[in-house]
């Protein structure tokens, strides 16, 4: 009896003793990161004597999986939000906003037409427009070198996220070689250290685990491509840009001898580098591709306004903006002994057709050629334009597709079939608008021509003042050295016939019938005078005889009827809205509406992102709390055991004392 009792005894110490270590580490581990709580578990031996005890992690591995998926979450919108909220403020704060700019153009020209020949007001109008220059200039500054601060940061987190890969595998290579075939097991410490190392990349990027052979842990994205496989292999993460090497993409180095890193989705990728992704494709560089639109499609609207009308030296007007050309970036795919160099810039007068995008320029079989805008993510949108171009170059794209997108396309050097160039017009502009000139003379007020009913008409016929269409190539206007009518001054004479005009210049003469209304003059009367440049109405009632006159506006410096045409582009819708549209649909948009929405597509997106981040956030709350209940250290209920654990101790060496007593006692009767 006093063999079992003393054996009871000393099975029951050590049992009580592995619980008291086993709790003690528990509450000495409450503030170790990663720790997973342990308890130690006795088998009932032969007698009902307490056997050996084995201690064992308390993990929910399905709560474990849950939590790593909803800290990616979580952290994907908190990254999101963060650069986001950024922009959104930088462009809703009101000393920033384009349109203030813009208005304060547009009243200054109100008042330069007030008093078209003071050089003055033209010089308010002009340091506004510099001022508009120097804003888009800091705008489009800031976004980029947020551009600047994600890559930092992309690069930051794949090292991070390769050290932990690189950290997984050589943990996934301990416990292998811990857990041996007599049954040995690899120590709670490592297994803690790997499940905090996954749980580390979980905030980096979307994974998935699956169980490997001998206890270990196989690590893969989300959208399925292989972290860490077995035995010890990886890949790791690297960042290139294709075909602009300042936009990082997300790939995988393969590292088992494979020359071909893979593609990394990244619209399904989430935590950190996820985040960071999305904000750049969703809200960086389409807030940079819609600023450069804005500021190209005003640009040219002002220059092709000011060059029909007639400056303050007397002079045919200029640009007053230079529009950027941008270099388009070979696709890394292109053939390797292609030399194209495609170059791009705005086609003069097609402002309104540029959308904000990006373009893909492909060749094509022959001299076929195709362009395509892409999103920020490269996916084609809409249907690609063709063209013909003639190579080798130089030579410009002959779009055959009545859509060229407002593009001016050269191409030089020789090209490949297949060879693909990007084309960031866009993205580039708002940062590389000029003003054109720095003389306020050059602001062209005035219209180049004037018009006059002769006094002796005996009618009640008036002519228009005349609406000027081009001054260049093609018109009727000699721009230099002295402004005039090419042709020289015109005459329009009602004929005795009914409806029957003459008009005649120094030239030229056509008689023709210009049956009620009598508008767009020259349009009526054919060629050569429908491709002058200009034209007019006759208003009234004329009677044969009557005479009408055209000249050049000479001396005419306090019109301001170009001025007055100047100052409709506010309200004009110059600003493309969608790629894709219809003959029917209302596609443009004024350059306020255009600015006011792109603040609202910001500020829309950044609101969407924090709405989804606290949902995220709760649910990774509600996952952790679920996880820690059953892996966490729960310090009440560490002490209760301890207490427990305690009185089971000192019970134990009670036993072993009476048992003693009574083998003493037994002793002392056979005596």
């Amino acid at each position: 009896m006093s063999f079992n009792l003393m054996n009871i005894g000393t099975s029951g110490i050590r049992a009580s003793s592995e619980l008291l270590q086993t709790t003690g580490k528990n509450i000495s581990n409450l503030n170790t990161k990663g720790y997973i709580r342990e308890r130690t578990e006795h088998t009932t031996m032969v007698g009902n004597q307490v056997g050996r005890g084995e201690t064992v992690r308390l993990i929910n591995e399905f709560a474990q999986k849950q939590l790593n998926r909803d800290i990616s979450n979580k952290t994907y919108y908190e990254q999101f939000v963060t650069e986001a909220s950024r922009v959104d403020t930088l462009f809703a704060e009101d000393s920033n906003s384009l349109n203030k700019s813009i208005n304060s153009l547009f009243n200054n020209l109100q008042e330069a037409m007030n008093q078209p020949s003071s050089r003055v007001t033209r010089s308010l109008f002009l340091t506004d427009a510099e001022n508009l220059t120097e804003q888009m200039d800091r705008l489009s500054g800031i976004v980029f070198d947020q551009g600047n601060i994600v890559n930092q940061q992309l690069d930051l987190f794949a090292d991070e996220a390769n050290n932990l890969i690189q950290k997984i595998s050589d943990l996934n290579g301990q416990v292998t070689s811990l857990n041996t075939p007599s049954g040995t097991n690899a120590s709670s410490s490592v297994l803690n250290e790997r499940d905090q190392a996954i749980s580390d990349l979980a905030e980096l990027v979307d994974l998935e685990t699956l169980d490997g052979p001998n206890g270990e842990k196989l690590v893969f994205l989300g959208s399925g491509q292989a972290l860490v496989m077995e035995n010890g292999t990886f890949n790791a993460f690297s960042l290139a840009g294709d075909p602009d090497p300042n936009v990082r993409e997300l790939k995988l180095d393969v590292r088992d001898g494979q020359a071909v890193a893979l593609d990394v989705n990244s619209s399904t990728l989430k935590g950190k580098v996820g985040g960071l992704l999305a904000f750049r494709d969703e809200i960086l560089h389409p807030a940079q591709n819609q600023l450069g639109q804005i500021g190209i499609a005003l640009a040219d609207a002002f220059n092709e306004q000011n060059k029909k009308g007639m400056d303050l030296d007397g002079n045919l007007g200029g640009d007053l903006f230079t529009i950027p050309s941008v270099t388009g970036f070979p696709y890394s795919t292109n053939n390797i002994g292609s030399s194209a160099v495609v170059t791009a810039t705005l086609e003069a007068g097609k402002g309104s057709e540029i959308p904000a995008t990006d373009f893909k320029v492909t060749m094509g079989a022959g001299t076929a050629v195709t362009v395509v805008p892409v999103d920020s993510k490269g996916n084609e949108i809409g249907t690609p334009s063709a063209g013909t171009i003639t190579l080798p170059g130089p030579s410009n794209i002959v779009f055959t597709d009545p859509d060229t997108f407002g593009l001016e396309i050269s191409i030089t050097g020789t090209a490949s079939q297949d060879d693909s160039f990007l084309v960031k017009l866009n993205a580039t502009a708002a940062g590389n608008i000029e003003l054109a000139t720095d003389r306020p003379e050059h602001l062209a007020l005035a219209s180049p021509i004037r018009t006059k009913t002769d006094a002796d008409n005996i009618g009640s016929a008036n002519i228009s003042v005349g609406t000027v269409s081009n001054t260049g190539a093609g018109s009727n206007f000699t721009a230099a050295p002295t402004p005039s009518l090419t042709n020289g001054d015109m005459t329009i004479e009602k004929t005795l016939n009914a409806n029957e005009y003459t008009i005649s210049d120094g030239v030229n003469s056509v008689t023709f019938v210009a049956a009620s209304p009598t508008e767009n003059m020259l349009s009526l009367a054919g060629p050569p005078f429908d491709t002058y440049g200009f034209d007019f109405n006759i208003e009234g009632t004329p009677q044969p005889g009557d005479k009408f006159d055209l000249e050049f506006n000479t001396g005419g410096f306090d019109d301001n009827r170009n001025g007055l045409e100047l100052s409709k582009l506010q309200s004009s819708e110059l600003v493309r809205e969608n790629v894709i549209t219809t003959t029917t649909a209302d596609n443009l948009q004024t350059f306020n509406e255009a600015y006011a929405g792109l603040v609202t597509d910001v500020g829309v997106v950044a609101n969407q992102a924090k709405t989804n981040g606290t949902a995220f956030e709760a649910l990774a709350a509600q996952s952790e709390a679920w996880f820690e209940s059953m892996s966490g250290v729960n310090l009440d209920e560490e002490a209760a055991n301890l207490l427990r654990f305690q009185q089971s101790y000192s019970a134990s060496a009670q036993i072993i004392t009476t048992a003693r007593t009574i083998f003493d006692t037994l002793l002392s009767a056979t005596r």
